[in-house]
């Protein structure tokens, strides 16, 4: 099976943009009160989770926007919102949550990455790619005002965490991830090298779990994508071992 990294299409007709992001999210741990273990502070970017909603927390006024706050603080609240997440989640320091709201100006193709981290689908394209049997796709409608006469109709979607690097394509520095907060000091590989053993055989797409920011799909699901020619993204073959 060969596995290939999503990417947008820059194409110039591509040219659809969105000023919009996450209400809800877990704030950024204080530098001055940092992780007891490996003494980092601040917060990730690229972690939402468009399908979990907050609203149903008693203090969900807490992930609103919020400012850093000290270590222990942020993991009283990591544990508030993890029963709402699935078993597979990974919580970092600034995962965010709920639908993208703002607004939005332009193209949009079929599929359309707002950033590397980001994957939304034209509600007809992520039906005909359920109905064609692609598996791992959820989809949660956003909030975005288009200021355009035919406005898209756009879901962000939900994608496991799934699959680790090889290690021959680690550098000799690669620092394990702390385990007390998760936190990765690390840059990504010049060369990407998958670990067979570590990717999954029941969805077609997932984000790669050691560095989220990274879209993968597997060949069933670009041939899809090709064959019902949907538009928006293009697709860069991984080296697997």
């Amino acid at each position: 099976m060969k596995f290939y990294r999503i990417t947008e299409d820059k194409a110039p007709r591509h040219a659809g943009n969105m000023n919009a992001g996450h209400t809800w999210s877990l704030p950024g741990v204080d530098w001055s009160q940092p992780c007891p273990t490996c003494r980092l502070g601040g917060g990730v970017g690229g972690l939402p989770y468009p399908c979990v909603d907050p609203l149903s927390l008693p203090e969900r006024e807490r992930f609103r926007e919020p400012e850093p706050v000290p270590y222990e603080e942020y993991a009283r609240l990591r544990e508030l919102v993890r029963p709402l997440l699935p078993s597979w989640a990974v919580l970092q320091p600034g995962t965010s949550f709920g639908p993208v709201e703002g607004s939005g100006l332009g193209y949009f193709g079929q599929l359309f990455m707002q950033n590397p981290w980001t994957l939304f689908a034209r509600r007809e394209a992520l039906e005909r790619l359920q109905a064609d049997g692609v598996r791992g796709l959820q989809g949660c409608p956003i909030k975005v005002r288009f200021r355009t006469k035919h406005a898209p109709e756009l879901l962000e979607l939900q994608m496991e965490l799934r699959g680790q690097f090889h290690p021959e394509c680690l550098p000799p520095d690669y620092k394990p991830l702390c385990p007390t907060c998760g936190s990765n000091q690390n840059h990504l590989p010049k060369r990407i090298l998958l670990d067979a053993s570590s990717l999954p055989e029941h969805v077609d797409v997932f984000r790669f779990r050691v560095w989220w920011s990274c879209i993968i799909a597997n060949e069933r699901f670009v041939e899809t994508v090709k064959r019902l020619e949907l538009d928006g993204v293009v697709f860069e073959e991984l080296e697997v071992r």
